[in-house]
């Protein structure tokens, strides 16, 4: 009655026990404890095995349910496109077939205003000053670190693959024009909408220098020679007739930089404006409270928006991936010297998105990245459909902030920031578009023009707004710096739609990656400002009950 249950000891250890006993009852005995231990064992594993398939399972589809819609909605997208192709849909047909993928544009367009606006001011007024610019700091030598990366990759692998060289393909498009843009004014632009003249304005146009010709009319003097026309060998001749002055007028016409603007919004300013205002706010400490609650309000008002939107993005990427196949031009032409190109560009990517920045986050966190990237799935996967960081931006504050338990102080200033100036993906592209070109062209760049070509593209991608195919303006600015013919993009143009989907997947990526080694880096401040605002908020709610309790004695003395 009080014999004890076999264990593992009495299983396999228990050569002393039963001696005496005849050796075939022993192995018998010894069979049963062990076919009853299995028994066990397999009963128990049936047990977990039926909890995982039901609410482990039900679990797991209630958690990524978007993911796995976004997915199937990618795989539709492309599944449709390639059905229809052979249909030749007319350009009308086209545009009205990718119209629910342009209202999902226009309706995540539409938040990225105030969600830029107010997370910005709420993520820098709850900090300190301290705080803030620790963290601005690491934000912005971790962009700089990465983008350089990303152009010395891209230089790296077109010098190695180099996808320009033999026969030169004609171009995809027919050459348009492409308008020149010097890069003196670029950069002039930028720091220009870094500070617009009216707010209201800078919400829907940006600063763009533009080019017109005048003309205007200048004296010349010419020297006229009459020395070969007349005879001066005559000694009599008195007078020197080998110099003759004479002024003409000449009209020149000169191309001068002006003022003008162009459609967008002015996300650069915007950002400027808003990390100064929060700054001030946070400063005023109790003053600035309605105002710190105002946008914190309008912040979670707009998270709540996109929760909803949010249903509608597999929908909008399905139509916007399949409008995209539908509209492609003949794929015959994306061969040779562009397919090559195109090789390079993803394999660039691939590179850096999926090897050096989650090596980065590693080095600095110790923790696994590629967990981290899993709960940014779905804003990948949105970028890849929207081909536009800032359209995404709410679905990337969405992801971070549920599923990766990322600190909010920290991407709602480092998110809106990093959309706007962080882009590894587009500085890659340009850095291995201009030497594609130049390889087309039979153009050996040395040292120093390769060298211009990575500082220009580092600094032009920062310039590059946060909207489809704004590499393609940029890419100007990189060709003028080392003389390249800006109308050979016409080269890349058939391409372009494809590859700024990848880039700016590779930039929502590494503006992500970016607010988790920050929020590491900045656990310190974070824990210390904790700390001051749980000691802040006890003596200010004591002295609201001192005062209370004051008036109500003053109350019934005056009674």
């Amino acid at each position: 009655m009080n014999e004890k249950p076999p264990t593992s000891a009495t299983l396999f250890l228990n050569e002393d026990a039963d001696a005496d006993g005849p050796p075939v009852a022993q192995s018998g005995d010894l069979r049963r404890r062990l076919r009853g231990a299995m028994e066990r064992r397999a009963s128990g594993l049936k047990g977990r095995m039926s909890s995982v398939s039901r609410e482990h399972v039900r679990g797991f589809l209630g958690r990524n349910l978007f993911v796995l819609f976004t997915v199937a909605a990618v795989a539709l997208g492309v599944t449709l496109g390639f059905a229809l192709r052979p249909h030749n849909l007319s350009p009308r047909g086209v545009k009205y077939f990718a119209f629910p993928g342009e209202l999902l544009m226009r309706m995540l367009q539409m938040l990225v205003l105030p969600l830029i606006v107010s997370s910005l001011v709420t993520g820098i007024s709850s900090l300190d000053s301290k705080a803030s610019s620790k963290m601005g700091v690491r934000a912005v030598v971790y962009y700089m670190v990465t983008t350089l990366i990303a152009v010395f990759i891209g230089i790296v692998i077109v010098m190695i693959i180099q996808p320009g060289k033999g026969s030169r393909d004609s171009p995809a498009v027919a050459g348009g024009n492409v308008e020149p843009v010097q890069a003196a004014d670029a950069f002039l632009d930028l720091i220009r909408n870094m500070f617009p003249p009216n707010l209201v304005e800078a919400c829907f146009k940006q600063y763009k220098t533009v080019y017109k010709k005048t003309a205007r009319t200048r004296n010349v003097t010419l020297t006229l020679n009459l020395t070969a026309s007349l005879n001066t060998t005559e000694s009599d001749l008195s007078v020197n007739l080998s110099r003759v002055l004479h002024t003409i007028q000449e009209t020149v016409e000169e191309t001068v930089p002006a003022s003008g603007s162009s459609n967008g919004v002015n996300a650069l300013g915007l950002v400027v404006f808003s990390m100064c205002f929060g700054l001030v706010v946070g400063s005023m400490k109790q003053q600035g409270q309605a105002l710190r609650d105002f946008f914190d309000c309008l912040n979670e008002a707009i998270m709540r928006l996109v929760s909803i939107i949010i249903w509608y993005a597999p929908v909008g990427i399905l139509f916007l991936i399949a409008g995209k196949i539908v509209e492609m031009k003949n794929l015959a032409e994306v061969g040779g010297q562009l397919g090559m190109y195109t090789v390079s560009v993803i394999v660039g990517l691939l590179i850096h998105g999926l090897f050096v920045l989650p090596l980065l986050y590693f080095l600095v966190t110790r923790k696994n990245p590629y967990g981290f990237i899993a709960g940014l799935l779905q804003a990948l996967i949105t970028a890849l459909g929207t081909s536009s960081s800032s359209a995404t931006l709410p679905i990337t504050f969405r992801c971070l902030e549920e599923n990766n338990r990322v600190d909010k102080r920290v991407t709602r200033f480092i998110l809106p920031v990093g959309a706007t100036i962080n882009m590894d993906g587009t500085a890659l592209y340009e850095a291995v578009a201009a030497i594609f070109i130049a390889q087309v062209n039979d153009m050996d760049l040395n040292f120093g023009q390769i060298l211009t070509i990575s500082i220009t593209a580092t600094a032009a991608s920062i310039g590059a707004a946060g909207i489809p195919q704004a590499g393609l303006v940029t890419m100007v600015i990189v060709l003028t710096s080392v003389g390249l013919p800006t109308e050979d993009i016409t080269l890349i143009i058939a391409v372009d739609w494809f590859l700024d989907r990848l880039r700016t997947t590779t930039n929502v990526l590494g503006d992500s990656l970016g607010a988790g080694i920050v929020e590491h880096l900045s656990r310190g401040e974070l824990k210390s400002q904790d700390a001051v605002t749980e000691e802040n908020e006890k003596p200010y709610q004591l002295i609201c009950q001192e005062n209370d309790s004051l008036n109500q004695r003053n109350g019934e003395t005056s009674m």
